[in-house]
């Protein structure tokens, strides 16, 4: 088992990670995942950029991006097989069985839920999740700090509202 490395050390890691993907060395642009989606898409469809003005605007997100998106997919399942051993499919997790139900029906949909009001939420502030949160905070960007704190809020909402015990 791997020793779990120190809270400040990942902060100093991930700082330094930023500083590179801002410089003119690495991307040169901020780190950010969701442009990627629609650029490759772009790509595999053969869309025109005249007639889908948002390829326009993204027109130079960096073929990083999809190696680190893929990078991330491959390292995760990488940890979960071999390091925390802890890797499964699973469409209904314990905590959703213990808090909730054991309906598939009803995970899947309350996920796609989620996830759509976050990214209205995110589309609505400017950018993606981790672009805000990353990217976007480590600039003092406004409506990345605006979009934080109402994730946060809507986190402590929602887990007070949503996970209590069943009875």
């Amino acid at each position: 088992m791997l020793k779990k490395i120190p809270w400040w050390l990942g902060g100093i890691l991930m700082a330094l990670l930023l500083l590179f993907t801002f410089s003119v060395l690495g991307a040169n642009r901020p780190i950010g995942a969701s442009t990627y989606v629609p650029y490759f898409a772009g790509i595999i469809f053969d869309l025109d950029p005249e007639k889908y003005t948002y390829l326009k605007e993204i027109h130079n997100p960096g073929s990083w991006e999809g190696v680190m998106l893929l990078g991330v997919l491959v390292g995760a399942f990488l940890n979960a097989v071999f390091v925390t051993k802890t890797f499964g499919f699973t469409v209904v997790p314990a905590a959703w069985k213990k808090y909730k139900n054991n309906s598939a029906v009803s995970r899947l949909l309350w996920s796609f839920i989620g996830g759509f009001f976050l990214i209205i939420g995110a589309r609505l502030a400017g950018g993606c999740t981790s672009g805000h949160f990353l990217s976007g905070m480590t600039q003092t960007a406004f409506s990345s700090m605006i979009f934080g704190a109402v994730v946060m809020a809507t986190l402590i909402i929602t887990g007070k509202l949503f996970y209590k015990e069943r009875k």
